[in-house]
């Protein structure tokens, strides 16, 4: 397998190329339009061919670069069958699996940070990964207060699904804001302290009494990423 862990510094965001080396076809999940030529060039680098442009939900704080890929490279671009875009190539549903050569990622829908959240699970040689888009973060959560976002939603997302993947599971999460690079289940099973809640209730609580701002480009990103990284005229 070959893998890259890729940071744009704007928005805080990872995205991730995974790719087959028997066949060189690769997936990029979460991709930031500002960030398009510098993954092409590496693709090339790599002699690897894009087949898929994921994204794990609709994004607030960033523009997808899956529809500049698309145009580039004409690869499929998957979103969450409730995402509200009409351009993308296809739409997931949970239980999903989307084929990369050899490899093969399945979609977990997660919802809560958003009604149309997705995570994407991937094992080779005996190794599990889980890309968990805003859902889970380590040693936080994305935030339940927009985007039809729903703190029970993603209490059920944590504690019902990811959570009960192995242990020792590696995170990759969507964002990260202190340097952290990677994770596990178990590590923020013990370590994550939004997930130190006795029940649902206190879980809702907490998610309701964060009193977060809003995302700088708000306002900018949904409408774009639902038009798959056009700004609407």
């Amino acid at each position: 397998m070959i893998f890259r862990q890729l940071f744009e510094h704007v928005s805080s965001t990872y995205t991730y190329l995974i790719g087959c080396q028997q066949t060189r076809a690769a997936a990029l999940i979460d991709p930031v339009k500002e960030e398009v030529p510098k993954y092409l060039q590496l693709l090339k680098e790599l002699d690897l061919t894009l087949a898929y442009a994921l994204d794990t939900h609709t994004h607030a704080d960033h523009i997808t670069g899956a529809g500049d890929l698309r145009d580039a490279t004409g690869c499929i671009t998957l979103v969450g069958e409730k995402a509200a875009s009409r351009c993308a190539s296809g739409a997931l549903k949970d239980g999903d699996e989307i084929n990369i050569g050899s490899l093969t990622l399945k979609a977990l829908f997660t919802p809560g940070h958003t009604d149309d959240s997705y995570s994407f699970l991937l094992s080779h040689q005996g190794q599990s990964y889980v890309f968990t888009g805003d859902t889970l973060l380590i040693r936080g959560t994305g935030r339940t207060d927009f985007q039809n976002g729903n703190a029970v939603d993603q209490y059920h997302s944590l504690f019902d699904k990811l959570l009960t993947l192995p242990g020792d599971t590696l995170v990759y999460p969507g964002h990260d804001y202190k340097g952290w690079t990677l994770s596990t289940i178990d590590e923020e099973k013990l370590h994550n302290p939004r997930l130190q809640v006795k029940d649902v209730h206190a879980y809702v609580d907490l998610m309701n009494n964060l009193n977060l701002p809003n995302p700088k480009m708000m306002d900018v990103a949904v409408p774009a990423n639902q038009a798959c990284g056009q700004a609407p005229a």
